[in-house]
């Protein structure tokens, strides 16, 4: 079977589980920040265990399904858990859901994640706007081999979409979310933390924060024309100068205390569209 059937086969099998629900958003969960969920008019949900081609999300914090329904009276559909290169997956894996959401007939993807903070401006659970990533340091790319649903040599000159930027701070001046900053991140491969002088590396090559996802993600949305809104919540600070150990309680406290703000962008958004 071709990497384009496999995609094909699993569209196949969630239009029919589905009864061709045809999800016009699909969003991507990050750590945390599942609080998103209460808000949908759940209509479907499918473990990703049962989806042909998927693999199982391990990491414990992240529940593993795929949920479609409404929100802001629009159809979308929802990873609950995303898959991580760190896991052992294969970047073809780890964005497979992705060009499955495309088949499935999604516009526009919404990704979100949990991230170091760089920026010395930078506060716990500040939200940064990804404007801008480096994928030079992870140890594949999922572009690479067969090219299917898009561009051979896909221009990343505006790898996240401009309008649906503004959009976002145009909500979060109505809002008054002053914690919205936007910036650049970096995408590594995990599962490890950095060190103090990967840093200082990282910073010194433009980066503002830093995770473990998100890039792959887009850069495949982006291959297949897909616009990518991408939103980052800071959930510790990585300034090697005053440098703490990193507590994963602390990063989850962090993301719960951000994640009203990040569901209210999100959902406005999606309404507005």
């Amino acid at each position: 079977m071709t990497k384009l059937q496999s995609v094909e086969k699993a569209a196949q099998f969630l239009k029919d589980k589905t009864l061709d629900f045809s999800p016009q958003f699909g969003v991507i969960l990050g750590t945390g920040l599942a609080g998103l969920l209460e808000d949908i008019d759940v209509k479907f949900k499918i473990l990703y265990q049962d989806i042909p081609g998927f693999v199982e999300a391990t990491v414990e914090f992240h529940p593993g399904k795929l949920v479609f329904g409404l929100l802001a009276g629009k159809r979308i559909v929802c990873m609950s858990g995303r898959f991580h290169y760190y896991e052992g997956h294969t970047m073809e894996q780890v964005t497979f859901p992705v060009r499955v959401m495309k088949l499935l007939g999604i516009e526009k993807l919404f990704i979100s994640n949990a991230a170091g903070g760089m920026n010395p401006e930078f506060k716990e659970s500040d939200l940064m706007i990804i404007e801008d990533h480096i994928a030079l340091f992870l140890p594949a790319n999922p572009l690479v081999g067969e090219c299917i649903m898009g561009d051979r040599f896909p221009d990343m000159s505006e790898p996240y979409d401009l309008g649906l930027i503004n959009l976002a701070e145009q909500i979060a001046r109505e809002k008054e979310i002053n914690t919205l900053k936007k910036g650049v991140y970096v995408s590594v491969s995990g599962p490890n933390l950095e060190s103090k002088a990967e840093y200082r590396l990282l910073r010194n090559a433009g980066a503002d924060a830093v995770g473990m996802s998100t890039v792959p993600e887009a850069l495949v949305a982006i291959q297949m024309g897909l616009p990518v809104f991408a939103i980052s919540v800071i959930t510790d600070l990585c300034i090697p100068e005053t440098l703490k150990k990193a507590e994963i309680e602390n990063i989850l406290a962090a993301a719960y205390k951000a994640e009203p703000q990040m569901t209210t962008i999100f959902k406005e958004m999606i309404a507005r569209l």
